[in-house]
């Protein structure tokens, strides 16, 4: 007889012991027979709370309930009743339960139910703590007006394989304090997040109120821009005008890792900002800064708070977000953390750290194969490890790259790094120089103050001709933070710039300071060694031409100018020729 099928909406409840695989390694038959004995007790207990246990296969149960709150309970008092077994347990041997609940339509037969239901409370469970529960926010709604417990809300997270972020709050039983030193609970991958307070109005007159609160909602609005954060929304934040707060309560309240706090002063025609940004989770001071003008130029000043603000946040998060990696997570698989593993090698420029980083972005490929983040940089590796003649890591760098880039085009949307990356590849080696220049132009109008939206701006105008436009671009990505993440590009960008130009001294003096920046980038050395060759500085052109030589053997000015896009050749005319009379080989 055919099985009829049918749906109800259910709670959910997923568990299975952490690090069990481990446990049965080191005492097989008394870790199974521990379990069974735990197995018995706590379905007789979540039968108690009105579930029923519907899957029972290994170290793992699922039970659903038609109450919620009947499913948070009886999750409670599984961690409860564990905790009591396990109290005459050696800590090593003890088996410890992690549980994720959600709420969701199921399709169910008599023995088994299916359905995204109990999808998501598998992998809320699967990235919970030992001795934990992990909640959704649908849970979190039908509950938290109706229990006495406690909950820490964890922010939204991205779970396998399901297609949108799902909130995430951790269940505390009645009176017990969020564990020591964390706020957020485990540092799991998932986009990190930040909210802007109100600026704090130091004068109490009306007008600098009213200016603070528009710094505040364009740098909402400017960091929103930003895909690898979440920003938190004004109306969200700005519950909080008026009030004295405590970062970490707030970071808690609204489910952030970072906050954005500032005050405004006035004296006389002149106003003062101040802005910091903070890592709620420890309350360090990740970057502090002060902003003068005044009130006739009031609205000039509020754009330069705006677009400075905001491209020194991105990258400040980003490598808070790669030393938490470190600090935390420094063995983690995770694709995430594959990927802040990967960023610095990226940066580095060097041929070790470049094949470490594609090794890295590879991982997380195979992890999120459709991660346009993790493709573009991945891509973007391979693509400058071709140019720079280094070993292959592959059978075919340049190929694998551009496929792995244009794989990741078409996930972009409006992703305005990507669509950056993008079109270096489209310019640099597919010589697609019109839709290259597309892309970068819409990159740079989806978000301005992306320093690296900037930076690539200004090399993809260089590579096309525009010498004027790339220097303006470089110039701009300087101007919003003199201490930006890679700053030989643009350094270097106008340098070559001014080699076009003919004016060599100048050329110098922005490559060596490109050389401060990055001394490992082999490009700074062909304009180095070219423009003291051409002021007639030999001993030094040739210092640097072995410089360059160590750095990318078998260099020759073929490979250089093979290696270039072609859209105006006459842009490299003076570096080769610089770099022929410092004495590399032409072919």
């Amino acid at each position: 007889m055919e099985q009829v099928l049918s749906r109800r909406l259910v709670a959910v409840l997923c568990a299975d012991v952490a690090g069990y695989s481990a446990l049965v390694s080191i005492d097989e038959a008394g870790t199974v027979a521990a379990l069974k004995g735990h197995q018995v007790a706590v379905i007789q207990l979540l039968q108690k709370h009105g579930g029923r246990v519907v899957d029972l296969a290994g170290d793992g149960l699922v039970a659903e309930f038609a109450s919620v709150v009947s499913a948070v309970e009886a999750g409670l008092a599984m961690q409860a009743l564990m905790a009591e077994r396990n109290a005459g347990t050696a800590p090593d041997r003890r088996l410890v339960f992690r549980i994720g609940i959600n709420q969701g339509d199921v399709v169910h037969d008599d023995a088994h139910i299916y359905g995204d239901g109990i999808n998501i409370a598998a992998r809320l469970q699967q990235i919970a703590d030992p001795g934990g529960i992990y909640i959704s926010g649908k849970v979190f709604e039908e509950v938290r007006d109706r229990m006495k417990a406690g909950f820490l809300d964890m922010g939204e997270r991205e779970l396998k394989n399901i297609p949108r972020p799902v909130r995430v709050y951790e269940v505390l039983a009645e009176g017990a304090a969020a564990p020591k030193g964390r706020e957020f609970g485990p540092v799991t991958p998932r986009r990190p997040s930040v909210a802007v307070l109100p600026f704090d109005n130091m004068g109490g007159d009306s007008e600098e109120e009213y200016f603070a609160d528009g710094v505040v909602e364009d740098i909402i609005t400017a960091l929103s821009r930003f895909k690898d954060f979440a920003v938190i929304a004004r109306n969200s934040s700005f519950v909080y005008k008026g009030r004295a707060v405590d970062v970490r309560q707030v970071a808690r309240e609204l489910g952030v890792r970072y906050l954005l706090e500032g005050s405004v002063r006035r004296a006389g025609q002149r106003l003062r900002i101040t802005a910091q940004l903070i890592d709620a989770t420890t309350g360090a001071h990740l970057w502090a800064d002060k902003f003068d003008g005044t009130l006739e130029d009031v609205f000039d000043f509020q754009d330069r708070i705006t677009g400075t603000v905001a491209s020194i946040v991105e990258p400040a998060i980003r490598w808070a977000e790669i030393e938490r990696s470190r600090r935390e997570r420094p063995d983690s698989v995770e694709a995430y953390d594959l990927y802040l593993r990967a960023l610095p090698m990226h940066l580095a420029q060097t041929e070790a750290a470049n094949a470490e980083a594609i090794g890295l972005l590879l991982k997380a490929i195979q992890i999120e194969p459709n991660n346009p983040t993790y493709l573009v940089y991945a891509g973007n590796a391979m693509l400058h490890r071709a140019a720079q003649g280094w070993p292959a890591i592959g059978a075919d760098d340049q190929q694998r790259g551009i496929e792995l880039v244009e794989r990741a085009l078409a996930h972009a949307r409006d992703d305005a790094v990507i669509l950056s990356l993008g079109s270096m590849m489209l310019i640099h080696n597919l010589k697609d120089y019109d839709r290259g220049l597309e892309l970068s132009r819409r990159a740079v109008a989806l978000n301005p103050n992306n320093l690296t939206v900037m930076i690539f701006a200004g090399i993809a105008q260089l590579h096309l001709g525009r010498i004027e436009d790339a220097i303006a671009y470089s110039e701009h990505a300087i101007r919003l933070s003199p201490a930006l993440d890679g700053a030989h590009w643009p350094l270097t960008a106008i340098a070559h710039a001014h080699m076009v130009r003919g004016d060599y001294e100048e050329a110098l003096a922005w490559a060596k300071r490109s050389l401060t920046a990055n001394a490992s980038f082999v490009c700074t050395y062909w304009m180095l060694a070219a423009a003291d060759a051409h002021l007639g500085r030999i001993e030094e052109a040739r210092r640097h031409l072995a410089t360059l030589m160590r750095l990318s053997p078998g260099v020759t000015v073929k490979l250089i100018w093979d290696g270039q896009p072609q859209r105006d050749p006459t842009r490299l005319q003076a570096v080769l020729e610089g770099l022929k009379l410092a004495g590399l080989a032409e072919a």
